[in-house]
Protein backbone atom coordinates (compact mmCIF):
# COMPACT_ATOMS: atom_id res chain seq x y z
CA UNK A 1 0.00 0.00 0.00
CA UNK A 2 1.40 3.46 -1.13
CA UNK A 3 -0.56 5.29 1.61
CA UNK A 4 -0.03 4.94 5.35
CA UNK A 5 -2.60 3.80 7.69
CA UNK A 6 -4.60 6.96 9.34
CA UNK A 7 -6.59 6.74 12.99
CA UNK A 8 -10.19 7.53 13.53
CA UNK A 9 -11.36 9.70 16.25
CA UNK A 10 -15.14 10.28 17.71
CA UNK A 11 -15.17 13.25 20.00
CA UNK A 12 -18.65 12.91 21.82
CA UNK A 13 -20.53 11.95 18.36
CA UNK A 14 -24.49 11.54 18.55
CA UNK A 15 -27.02 10.44 15.77
CA UNK A 16 -30.96 11.73 16.76
CA UNK A 17 -33.84 9.82 14.69
CA UNK A 18 -37.52 10.65 14.93
CA UNK A 19 -39.59 7.29 16.04
CA UNK A 20 -42.16 7.68 12.91
CA UNK A 21 -45.00 5.73 15.32
CA UNK A 22 -44.74 8.08 17.95
CA UNK A 23 -43.37 11.24 16.09
CA UNK A 24 -40.62 10.80 19.00
CA UNK A 25 -36.65 11.63 18.50
CA UNK A 26 -34.57 9.10 19.69
CA UNK A 27 -30.89 8.68 19.95
CA UNK A 28 -29.50 5.64 18.03
CA UNK A 29 -26.22 6.92 19.30
CA UNK A 30 -25.23 8.70 22.37
CA UNK A 31 -22.58 11.02 23.26
CA UNK A 32 -19.40 8.65 21.96
CA UNK A 33 -16.30 8.85 22.28
CA UNK A 34 -13.47 6.71 20.44
CA UNK A 35 -9.68 7.02 19.50
CA UNK A 36 -8.66 4.02 17.02
CA UNK A 37 -5.04 3.67 16.68
CA UNK A 38 -3.98 3.77 13.14
CA UNK A 39 -2.90 -0.25 12.09
CA UNK A 40 -5.20 -1.62 14.11
CA UNK A 41 -8.61 -4.11 13.53
CA UNK A 42 -11.32 -2.74 15.83
CA UNK A 43 -14.56 -4.54 15.72
CA UNK A 44 -18.07 -2.51 16.93
CA UNK A 45 -19.93 -5.51 18.21
CA UNK A 46 -23.22 -5.58 19.84
CA UNK A 47 -27.20 -6.39 19.56
CA UNK A 48 -29.47 -5.36 17.14
CA UNK A 49 -30.42 -1.66 17.61
CA UNK A 50 -27.20 -0.72 19.18
CA UNK A 51 -26.31 1.36 17.20
CA UNK A 52 -23.13 0.41 15.69
CA UNK A 53 -23.88 0.26 11.96
CA UNK A 54 -25.49 3.92 12.53
CA UNK A 55 -21.94 4.42 13.83
CA UNK A 56 -19.83 3.00 10.91
CA UNK A 57 -22.24 4.80 8.43
CA UNK A 58 -21.27 8.23 10.62
CA UNK A 59 -17.29 7.71 9.71
CA UNK A 60 -18.17 6.54 6.34
CA UNK A 61 -20.26 9.98 5.66
CA UNK A 62 -23.41 7.65 4.85
CA UNK A 63 -25.12 9.50 8.15
CA UNK A 64 -24.09 12.91 9.81
CA UNK A 65 -23.82 12.81 13.23
CA UNK A 66 -26.27 15.62 14.88
CA UNK A 67 -23.71 16.54 17.79
CA UNK A 68 -19.79 15.94 17.89
CA UNK A 69 -17.00 15.39 15.43
CA UNK A 70 -15.27 12.67 13.35
CA UNK A 71 -11.67 13.32 12.81
CA UNK A 72 -9.73 11.04 10.42
CA UNK A 73 -6.25 10.96 11.13
CA UNK A 74 -5.75 14.88 12.18
CA UNK A 75 -8.76 16.10 9.92
CA UNK A 76 -12.52 16.72 11.10
CA UNK A 77 -14.76 15.13 8.03
CA UNK A 78 -18.04 16.10 9.51
CA UNK A 79 -18.63 18.38 6.07
CA UNK A 80 -16.64 15.93 3.72
CA UNK A 81 -18.87 13.33 1.78
CA UNK A 82 -18.11 9.92 1.49
CA UNK A 83 -15.57 10.04 -1.95
CA UNK A 84 -13.61 12.97 -0.78
CA UNK A 85 -12.86 10.99 3.03
CA UNK A 86 -10.02 8.43 2.81
CA UNK A 87 -12.07 5.41 3.44
CA UNK A 88 -13.84 2.45 1.95
CA UNK A 89 -16.51 0.11 2.28
CA UNK A 90 -17.16 -3.14 2.49
CA UNK A 91 -21.27 -3.88 2.03
CA UNK A 92 -23.19 -6.71 3.31
CA UNK A 93 -24.47 -7.05 0.17
CA UNK A 94 -21.08 -7.08 -1.89
CA UNK A 95 -22.66 -4.27 -4.11
CA UNK A 96 -20.91 -6.02 -7.17
CA UNK A 97 -22.08 -4.34 -10.64
CA UNK A 98 -23.56 -7.39 -12.47
CA UNK A 99 -22.59 -5.82 -16.08
CA UNK A 100 -18.89 -5.43 -15.35
CA UNK A 101 -16.31 -8.46 -15.37
CA UNK A 102 -13.55 -9.03 -12.11
CA UNK A 103 -11.03 -6.67 -13.68
CA UNK A 104 -13.41 -3.94 -14.25
CA UNK A 105 -15.58 -4.36 -10.99
CA UNK A 106 -12.13 -3.96 -9.57
CA UNK A 107 -10.72 -1.17 -11.57
CA UNK A 108 -13.98 1.42 -11.35
CA UNK A 109 -12.90 4.02 -8.24
CA UNK A 110 -9.35 3.84 -10.49
CA UNK A 111 -10.86 4.78 -13.18
CA UNK A 112 -12.87 7.48 -11.27
CA UNK A 113 -9.69 8.68 -10.16
CA UNK A 114 -8.85 8.84 -13.99
CA UNK A 115 -5.26 7.15 -13.14
CA UNK A 116 -3.24 5.96 -16.35
CA UNK A 117 -4.46 2.63 -17.78
CA UNK A 118 -0.85 1.18 -16.85
CA UNK A 119 -0.78 1.64 -13.59
CA UNK A 120 -4.86 0.49 -13.00
CA UNK A 121 -3.88 -2.67 -14.56
CA UNK A 122 -0.80 -3.10 -12.73
CA UNK A 123 -2.67 -2.29 -9.17
CA UNK A 124 -5.60 -4.00 -9.97
CA UNK A 125 -3.52 -7.20 -10.84
CA UNK A 126 -1.54 -6.79 -7.42
CA UNK A 127 -4.56 -6.60 -5.63
CA UNK A 128 -6.13 -9.42 -7.54
CA UNK A 129 -3.16 -11.75 -6.21
CA UNK A 130 -3.57 -10.61 -2.72
CA UNK A 131 -6.90 -11.81 -2.25
CA UNK A 132 -6.43 -14.50 -4.69
CA UNK A 133 -8.19 -14.18 -7.14
CA UNK A 134 -5.40 -13.84 -10.09
CA UNK A 135 -6.70 -15.38 -13.39
CA UNK A 136 -10.22 -14.24 -12.83
CA UNK A 137 -10.19 -11.20 -14.73
CA UNK A 138 -12.12 -11.60 -17.09
CA UNK A 139 -15.42 -13.53 -15.20
CA UNK A 140 -18.46 -11.69 -14.59
CA UNK A 141 -19.81 -11.67 -10.96
CA UNK A 142 -22.52 -13.90 -11.07
CA UNK A 143 -20.05 -16.73 -12.01
CA UNK A 144 -18.72 -15.90 -8.62
CA UNK A 145 -19.62 -18.07 -5.45
CA UNK A 146 -20.38 -15.62 -2.56
CA UNK A 147 -16.65 -16.21 -0.96
CA UNK A 148 -15.43 -15.12 -4.20
CA UNK A 149 -17.74 -12.55 -4.95
CA UNK A 150 -16.78 -11.20 -1.80
CA UNK A 151 -13.12 -11.24 -2.13
CA UNK A 152 -13.71 -9.15 -5.03
CA UNK A 153 -15.84 -6.61 -2.81
CA UNK A 154 -12.91 -6.38 -0.79
CA UNK A 155 -10.51 -5.82 -3.62
CA UNK A 156 -12.51 -3.42 -5.07
CA UNK A 157 -12.05 -1.68 -1.76
CA UNK A 158 -8.55 -1.94 -1.20
CA UNK A 159 -7.61 -1.35 -4.35
CA UNK A 160 -7.89 2.46 -3.90
CA UNK A 161 -5.56 2.32 -1.14
CA UNK A 162 -7.94 4.24 1.74
CA UNK A 163 -6.50 5.42 4.99
CA UNK A 164 -9.29 3.47 6.57
CA UNK A 165 -11.08 0.08 5.43
CA UNK A 166 -14.40 -0.08 7.15
CA UNK A 167 -16.94 -3.35 6.68
CA UNK A 168 -20.59 -3.36 7.22
CA UNK A 169 -20.88 -7.31 8.69
CA UNK A 170 -19.57 -8.19 5.32
CA UNK A 171 -19.66 -11.83 5.81
CA UNK A 172 -24.00 -12.10 6.95
CA UNK A 173 -24.29 -13.68 3.58
CA UNK A 174 -22.25 -16.39 3.57
CA UNK A 175 -22.30 -20.19 5.20
CA UNK A 176 -21.49 -21.15 8.38
CA UNK A 177 -18.04 -22.90 6.93
CA UNK A 178 -17.11 -19.82 4.39
CA UNK A 179 -17.30 -17.29 6.87
CA UNK A 180 -14.53 -19.00 9.11
CA UNK A 181 -12.35 -18.81 6.17
CA UNK A 182 -13.70 -15.81 5.07
CA UNK A 183 -12.65 -13.90 8.14
CA UNK A 184 -9.26 -15.67 8.49
CA UNK A 185 -8.83 -13.84 4.67
CA UNK A 186 -9.63 -10.48 5.92
CA UNK A 187 -7.47 -10.62 8.98
CA UNK A 188 -4.54 -11.94 7.18
CA UNK A 189 -5.11 -9.50 4.22
CA UNK A 190 -5.37 -6.47 6.89
CA UNK A 191 -2.68 -7.17 9.10
CA UNK A 192 -0.15 -7.94 5.57
CA UNK A 193 -1.08 -4.60 4.52
CA UNK A 194 -1.19 -2.69 8.05
CA UNK A 195 -4.25 -0.76 7.09
CA UNK A 196 -6.47 0.69 9.75
CA UNK A 197 -10.44 -1.60 9.67
CA UNK A 198 -13.13 -0.68 11.72
CA UNK A 199 -15.35 -4.03 11.32
CA UNK A 200 -19.54 -4.13 12.53
CA UNK A 201 -20.44 -7.27 13.17
CA UNK A 202 -23.05 -9.06 15.62
CA UNK A 203 -20.99 -12.00 15.70
CA UNK A 204 -19.10 -12.70 19.33
CA UNK A 205 -17.16 -15.31 17.59
CA UNK A 206 -16.38 -13.81 14.69
CA UNK A 207 -15.25 -10.59 16.58
CA UNK A 208 -12.96 -12.08 18.96
CA UNK A 209 -11.19 -13.86 16.04
CA UNK A 210 -9.94 -11.12 14.05
CA UNK A 211 -9.75 -7.95 16.44
CA UNK A 212 -7.30 -5.92 18.53
CA UNK A 213 -9.98 -4.20 20.02
CA UNK A 214 -13.79 -4.96 20.56
CA UNK A 215 -15.96 -2.23 21.10
CA UNK A 216 -19.20 -3.42 22.77
CA UNK A 217 -21.93 -0.91 22.29
CA UNK A 218 -25.77 -1.43 23.46
CA UNK A 219 -28.33 1.29 23.44
CA UNK A 220 -26.01 3.99 21.45
CA UNK A 221 -23.72 3.87 24.14
CA UNK A 222 -20.35 2.06 24.45
CA UNK A 223 -20.22 -0.47 27.37
CA UNK A 224 -16.78 -1.34 27.22
CA UNK A 225 -13.33 -1.25 25.52
CA UNK A 226 -10.83 -3.20 25.22
CA UNK A 227 -8.43 -6.25 23.79
CA UNK A 228 -11.00 -9.77 22.99
CA UNK A 229 -9.07 -11.47 26.03
CA UNK A 230 -9.80 -8.44 28.11
CA UNK A 231 -13.49 -8.04 27.61
CA UNK A 232 -13.66 -11.80 27.70
CA UNK A 233 -11.97 -12.45 31.48
CA UNK A 234 -12.96 -9.04 32.94
CA UNK A 235 -16.34 -7.52 31.67
CA UNK A 236 -17.06 -4.81 33.22
CA UNK A 237 -21.09 -5.46 33.22
CA UNK A 238 -23.35 -8.46 33.55
CA UNK A 239 -24.01 -7.35 29.78
CA UNK A 240 -21.12 -7.22 28.65
CA UNK A 241 -20.09 -10.77 30.20
CA UNK A 242 -23.34 -12.76 28.52
CA UNK A 243 -23.18 -11.01 25.70
CA UNK A 244 -19.15 -12.36 25.19
CA UNK A 245 -19.83 -15.91 25.03
CA UNK A 246 -21.59 -17.74 27.98
CA UNK A 247 -21.48 -16.71 31.38
CA UNK A 248 -22.29 -18.01 34.45
CA UNK A 249 -23.34 -15.94 37.76
CA UNK A 250 -23.10 -16.80 40.80
CA UNK A 251 -24.43 -14.58 43.79
CA UNK A 252 -22.06 -14.07 46.44
CA UNK A 253 -20.97 -11.92 49.63
CA UNK A 254 -17.33 -9.95 50.20
CA UNK A 255 -16.14 -11.38 53.40
CA UNK A 256 -13.05 -9.68 53.34
CA UNK A 257 -10.13 -8.60 51.14
CA UNK A 258 -6.39 -9.75 51.22
CA UNK A 259 -3.50 -9.76 49.42
CA UNK A 260 -5.31 -8.45 46.11
CA UNK A 261 -8.11 -11.62 47.11
CA UNK A 262 -11.19 -10.59 48.17
CA UNK A 263 -13.15 -13.56 50.19
CA UNK A 264 -16.39 -14.37 49.26
CA UNK A 265 -19.62 -16.56 50.21
CA UNK A 266 -21.65 -18.59 47.99
CA UNK A 267 -24.33 -20.20 49.59
CA UNK A 268 -22.54 -20.28 52.89
CA UNK A 269 -19.19 -21.95 51.59
CA UNK A 270 -15.90 -19.19 51.17
CA UNK A 271 -13.83 -18.90 48.11
CA UNK A 272 -11.18 -16.63 47.08
CA UNK A 273 -11.14 -14.64 43.69
CA UNK A 274 -8.95 -12.58 42.15
CA UNK A 275 -9.72 -9.15 41.75
CA UNK A 276 -8.75 -5.79 41.01
CA UNK A 277 -11.54 -3.69 43.08
CA UNK A 278 -11.90 -2.16 45.95
CA UNK A 279 -14.45 -4.20 47.52
CA UNK A 280 -16.47 -3.76 51.38
CA UNK A 281 -17.24 -6.13 53.47
CA UNK A 282 -20.66 -7.28 53.29
CA UNK A 283 -20.91 -6.10 49.77
CA UNK A 284 -23.28 -8.18 47.46
CA UNK A 285 -21.41 -9.10 44.27
CA UNK A 286 -21.59 -11.60 41.86
CA UNK A 287 -18.76 -14.56 40.89
CA UNK A 288 -18.67 -14.36 36.88
CA UNK A 289 -17.27 -17.96 35.56
CA UNK A 290 -17.02 -18.96 31.68
CA UNK A 291 -18.23 -22.64 31.38
CA UNK A 292 -14.77 -24.05 30.45
CA UNK A 293 -14.10 -22.29 34.19
CA UNK A 294 -15.90 -24.49 35.94
CA UNK A 295 -14.58 -27.64 37.00
CA UNK A 296 -16.59 -30.78 38.03
CA UNK A 297 -15.73 -33.98 40.52
CA UNK A 298 -16.68 -35.89 43.50
CA UNK A 299 -15.86 -33.02 45.98
CA UNK A 300 -15.63 -29.37 45.62
CA UNK A 301 -16.85 -26.14 46.64
CA UNK A 302 -21.01 -26.41 45.49
CA UNK A 303 -22.90 -29.18 45.44
CA UNK A 304 -25.14 -29.88 42.59
CA UNK A 305 -27.19 -32.35 40.40
CA UNK A 306 -26.52 -32.81 36.65
CA UNK A 307 -30.08 -31.68 34.42
CA UNK A 308 -27.80 -31.86 31.24
CA UNK A 309 -24.60 -34.27 30.09
CA UNK A 310 -23.67 -34.26 26.44
CA UNK A 311 -20.91 -35.43 24.70
CA UNK A 312 -19.96 -32.07 22.31
CA UNK A 313 -15.91 -34.03 20.79
CA UNK A 314 -13.86 -31.50 21.80
CA UNK A 315 -15.44 -31.30 25.53
CA UNK A 316 -18.10 -32.66 28.04
CA UNK A 317 -21.23 -30.23 28.24
CA UNK A 318 -23.03 -30.00 31.27
CA UNK A 319 -26.21 -28.37 32.45
CA UNK A 320 -25.92 -28.46 36.43
CA UNK A 321 -28.01 -27.05 39.27
CA UNK A 322 -26.39 -25.61 42.38
CA UNK A 323 -29.21 -24.59 44.81
CA UNK A 324 -31.21 -22.26 42.85
CA UNK A 325 -28.97 -21.47 39.96
CA UNK A 326 -28.58 -23.39 36.69
CA UNK A 327 -24.46 -23.40 35.68
CA UNK A 328 -23.50 -24.17 32.32
CA UNK A 329 -19.85 -26.41 32.01
CA UNK A 330 -17.57 -27.14 29.33
CA UNK A 331 -15.66 -30.02 30.56
CA UNK A 332 -12.62 -29.84 28.21
CA UNK A 333 -11.00 -33.10 26.78
CA UNK A 334 -13.13 -35.42 28.93
CA UNK A 335 -11.92 -38.67 27.55
CA UNK A 336 -10.15 -39.81 30.39
CA UNK A 337 -12.77 -38.07 32.95
CA UNK A 338 -15.44 -39.24 34.83
CA UNK A 339 -18.60 -38.52 32.82
CA UNK A 340 -21.48 -37.86 35.33
CA UNK A 341 -25.11 -38.72 34.10
CA UNK A 342 -28.52 -36.88 34.40
CA UNK A 343 -29.70 -37.33 38.07
CA UNK A 344 -26.16 -37.75 39.52
CA UNK A 345 -24.68 -35.67 42.20
CA UNK A 346 -21.59 -34.08 42.07
CA UNK A 347 -19.96 -30.89 43.16
CA UNK A 348 -18.29 -28.02 41.05
CA UNK A 349 -15.61 -25.74 41.69
CA UNK A 350 -13.26 -23.02 39.96
CA UNK A 351 -9.71 -22.00 40.36
CA UNK A 352 -9.78 -18.42 41.51
CA UNK A 353 -7.42 -16.50 38.70
CA UNK A 354 -10.76 -17.96 36.63
CA UNK A 355 -13.18 -15.76 38.09
CA UNK A 356 -14.12 -12.05 37.81
CA UNK A 357 -16.54 -10.44 40.17
CA UNK A 358 -19.06 -7.86 39.05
Amino acid sequence: MAKISKGVRLEHISKIYRDPKTGRDFYAVRDTSLDIEPGTFVTLLGPSGCGKTTTLRMIAGFESPDEGEIFLGEEPINALTPNKRDTAMVFQSYALFPHYNVFDNVAYGLRLRKLPKAEIDERVRRILSLVEMEGMEARMTNQLSGGQQQRIALARALVVEPGVLLFDEPLSNLDAKLRVSMRTEIRRIQQTLGITAIYVTHDQSEAMSISDRIVIMNAGEIAQTGTPMQIYYHPDSAFVADFIGEANFLAAQVMGMENGLCRVSIDGREALVETARAMEVGQACQVVLRPEAILIGDKGLLPCKVELSCFMGSYQNYHVRAGDTLVKIADNCPINKKIYRVGDEAWIGFDKECAHLL
